[in-house]
């Protein structure tokens, strides 16, 4: 096939671009280098490129830093190597939007790659191979240990594919690099600013979840759990413990009762549901009644309906944790997905090409067991009447996902642009190209 020539002819590329991303990772809304590499490479492929509150609506973003934290990030950025210019674009929301116009008719083709990294220490040993290879983390306390540094090599591979290939293409292509995958916080934000308001077939990947030497596919990838983040706060009044403990009023108490009744919500018999409290941070000394408490938890399940019966709850058992102690309370929501399944019609079309071009471990459907913001993308396109597909590139690992020591075989990233340009030649064909 052409297009896997021209891959193969800048398969080294893709790999340095991987391992560029990897050496400098970045933690969700603060890619600015990240974006800002993206954005260039783009911009000297020509491809129409948008930025910030173009493709980002601020008020819908979950989950963003503080502003000092901003700021810090954007500045090592710049030593890093990002363009200052492109930088002061963004205006201190990461995310790019890349877009080529054939200048026929034609429909509109979304591709998204998420951006940002895991807060994990990598693992510093020669038996790590980003380590022994010089391409390790050089941000303390994060590294990309999910393969998303792939994901947006994937997207500049497929941009300079694309490139080759526009003179047999009709209609439009939109490169969608997104932030904060991680915690499930930044697609809703790109959806509401319309990025994909005007796509007729949206495609998602994730690269690795193989545990043998198989390169492969998993075609159809369903079975995401809807999922709701919620960061809790309590306040209440500090007091002597032993002078005055009346006088007090007790966050940490509310937020132990409130930890141990949402472990209580009763399953349902739709369908598969989740809950976990991940962390409750309270009190200052072992004589001060607690006047402040943290929780950090999420709620999932099977369908968007189900996650919302288990948000519903927890929500209800929040709001009576804070009564019985006579606290203020606020509840934050730093992030969400929901549930999605990719179009027959697409995930035939990927198997196919697998096929065609050698793939012989190919999945009919896999489950990821987890969940994944692109469905955003998915449900928006898919109910304006456009088609959607999120499906795996599985390439053997080096240990899990989010682990210290996570690594993927390179291999997988050639595969996949050779997956996403065949898919356009499909969807965007140029009669009597």
């Amino acid at each position: 096939m052409e297009n896997k020539t021209i891959v193969s002819s800048i398969e080294d590329k893709i790999i340095e671009y991987r391992r560029d991303f990897h050496r400098y990772p970045e933690p969700g809304w603060l890619e600015f280098r990240t974006s800002g590499k993206i954005a260039a490479i783009l911009m000297k492929l020509g491809y129409e490129v948008k930025l910030g509150h173009e493709v980002v609506k601020k008020e819908a973003v979950m989950g963003r830093p503080h502003d000092e934290d901003i700021a810090n990030n954007v500045e090592r950025a710049v030593k890093e190597g990002a363009d200052p210019e492109i930088l002061k674009r963004m205006d201190g929301l990461t995310g790019v939007v890349g877009i080529m116009d054939t200048g026929r008719p034609g429909p509109v083709l979304a591709y998204r790659f998420d951006i940002d990294a895991v807060e994990v220490d990598e693992a510093k040993d020669y038996n790590h191979k980003p380590y022994k290879e010089g391409f390790s983390s050089t941000h303390p306390g994060v590294m990309h240990a999910c393969g998303h540094d792939g994901h947006a090599a994937i997207g500049l591979g497929l941009a300079e594919v694309l490139t080759r290939l526009k003179p047999e293409f009709t209609g439009r292509v939109k490169l969608i690099f997104q932030p904060a995958e991680e915690g499930v916080r930044g697609a809703r934000a790109m959806v509401e600013a319309g990025v994909v308001d005007d796509a007729d077939y949206f495609l998602a990947l994730h690269i690795g979840f193989g545990n043998s030497g198989d390169i492969g596919i998993a075609a159809r990838t369903g079975g995401f759990l809807a999922t709701s983040k919620l960061d809790v706060e309590y306040r209440g009044r500090a007091s002597h413990a032993g002078a005055t403990p009346q006088e007090g009023k007790n966050a940490l108490l509310a937020a132990a009762t409130v930890a141990l009744n949402l472990h209580a919500i009763a399953p349902h018999s739709d369908g598969a549901t989740r809950v976990n409290v991940g962390v409750l941070q309270a009190g200052t000394g072992r004589n001060v009644i607690p006047d402040r408490a943290v929780i950090k938890l999420e709620t999932r399940g099977a369908t968007t309906a189900l996650n919302d019966y288990m948000k519903k709850k927890a929500l209800k058992i929040i709001e009576a944790g804070a009564a019985m102690y006579d606290l203020d309370y606020t509840v934050n929501e730093a992030g969400g997905a929901m549930s999605a399944e990719g179009d027959e019609e697409l995930a035939s079309m990927i198997k196919s090409i697998g096929r065609e071009i050698g793939v012989e471990h190919i999945i009919d459907k896999g489950s990821v067991g987890g969940s994944e913001d692109a469905t955003y993308f998915m449900e928006r396109v898919q109910t304006r009447g456009g088609k959607a597909l999120y499906y795996q590139v599985i390439t053997p690992i080096a240990a899990d996902h989010h682990s210290s020591r996570f690594d993927f075989d390179e291999r997988g990233l050639s595969l996949a642009v050779t997956l996403h340009a065949e898919m356009a030649k499909r969807l965007l064909k140029r009669a009597h190209a």
